[in-house]
């Protein structure tokens, strides 16, 4: 069987109930030249966390599903330093046959059973061309294991154009927990490998020191087209983080635009309503109806957090605004007629915040009126943006939360603990 079959079959228990998913194959060295022997399953649990499955516990696997019993140990996987994934480590490695030089790379792997009802690799496909050329396209060729020798099979270094695939389906959170489990040099090499938006939505979820070293390994162009991608208080934070010289360089890198909207971040203290809103809530003119206002929400890029408040201003309609007219909630649009003019709907008892209100009483505001959005003005009242709910938690949270719960997402026991002390769970 093709391991990239499995990948992502449900593993489903004796009584017909789904524990997770496939992830990878986990298989082990051996020193007398024989293939690899499958240990067993990496599978994502519907609790988020991976799980390494013995084969013993394997009762059937088909093109449908994995099917398992006995006794699931439900504790996180840790690799063993004899153990290799198969998916994760093989996959896109640089391979060639023993019996001739030629340029290929691993296109796939094969297990079998074994006569001792064991299972261990048995083939490799192999896919002309050179490693990491972001290409599926050549001549694939099926080999037994012991007619391709697979370049630095003892290096269990996933290779970039898989890892980039992997990256694929998820979300900015997850990917900043793998990119934060790498060195300082890997974390750089993919980083330099994933597209702009994709890294910058990862390098929000970093921590700053982090976020910090991956901006400034960067050459400036590449820095700036990055930082166009954050939102405008995360890229504000970041850059704040930088030597004023460094900083200068890469904001007039940017377009001038998005380098206008950080500039003018950059000038709040960092711990006020000024400092942590972002300058691009949702904003409509008072002669605008509630059709229109859903029509404006309704737009994907917008967050979940912004996307709950509609701002009535004068013009102009861009931060710094007209007059702020006031702001009406989401869930108000939703009951009302398509025709509604929204000015009609504001909702009289939201007081905007003021630019220079500290963090400590912006948290109070937010906790007293059960807000996700919060409206920011100046001493004229022109709205200069919004505070949403996870800028304040941000800052409220310690410096370092972010390494903290991706340390806390990523921590697994020992080897022993996770294999013979784990909590063990009945799975049929």
């Amino acid at each position: 069987m093709f391991i990239s079959r499995l990948r992502n079959l449900p593993v489903m228990d004796v009584a017909g109930d789904q524990l997770g998913r496939v992830r990878d194959v986990i298989v082990q060295r051996r020193a007398d030249g024989r293939p690899p022997r499958v240990k067993g399953l990496l599978v994502d649990l519907f609790a988020q966390h991976r799980i390494f499955i013995s084969m013993a516990r394997v009762r059937n696997v088909d093109p449908t599903q994995v099917v398992i019993s006995g006794v699931l140990n439900t504790r996180r996987f840790e690799r063993r330093e004899s153990e290799i994934l198969v998916i994760g480590d093989l996959f896109d490695r640089a391979a060639e046959r023993v019996d001739r030089q030629s340029s290929a790379v691993v296109f796939d792997v094969a297990m079998q059973t074994t006569r001792v009802h064991e299972w261990e690799l048995s083939e490799v496909a192999i896919r002309d061309g050179r490693p990491r050329t972001f290409s599926r396209r050549g001549h694939v060729t099926i080999l037994d294991w012991d007619e391709v020798r697979i370049s630095g099979l003892g290096d269990t270094r996933q290779g970039t154009e898989h890892l980039l695939a992997e990256f694929e389906d998820m979300k900015p959170a997850d990917i900043a927990r793998e990119l934060h489990n790498m060195t300082p040099e890997r974390r750089t090499e993919i980083a330099n490998a994933l597209d702009d938006q994709k890294l910058a939505d990862a390098l929000e979820e970093l921590p700053e020191d982090e976020q910090v070293q991956l901006i400034q390994g960067f050459d400036p162009q590449r820095a700036a087209d990055v930082l166009e991608e954050m939102d405008p208080d995360d890229a504000a934070d970041l850059i704040g983080e930088l030597a004023p010289e460094v900083a200068e360089r890469l904001l007039n890198q940017m377009e001038p635009q998005e380098a206008k909207d950080v500039r003018r971040l950059l000038i709040y203290e960092e711990h006020t309503a000024g400092g942590m809103m972002t300058p691009e809530p949702v904003i409509l003119p008072p002669d605008s109806t509630v059709a229109e206002a859903l029509a404006t929400v309704r737009d994907a890029e917008l967050t979940p957090a912004l996307a709950c408040m509609v701002y009535v201003c004068r013009a102009p309609l861009e931060t710094p605004t007209g007059r702020y007219v006031g702001g009406v909630h989401f869930q108000r649009l939703l009951r009302e007629p398509p025709s509604t003019l929204v000015s009609a709907l504001i909702d009289s008892e939201l007081q905007p915040l003021l630019s220079e209100t500290k963090l400590y009483a912006v948290s109070r505001y937010f906790a007293t009126y059960n807000l996700v959005n919060a409206p920011v003005v100046d001493g004229t009242y022109r709205l200069l943006g919004a505070v949403t709910v996870d800028d304040v938690l941000d800052h409220v949270l310690p410096p370092d939360w972010r390494g903290t719960q991706l340390d806390a997402l990523s921590t697994q026991p020992t080897p022993d603990a996770r294999r013979d002390r784990g909590r063990e769970v009945s799975s049929g």
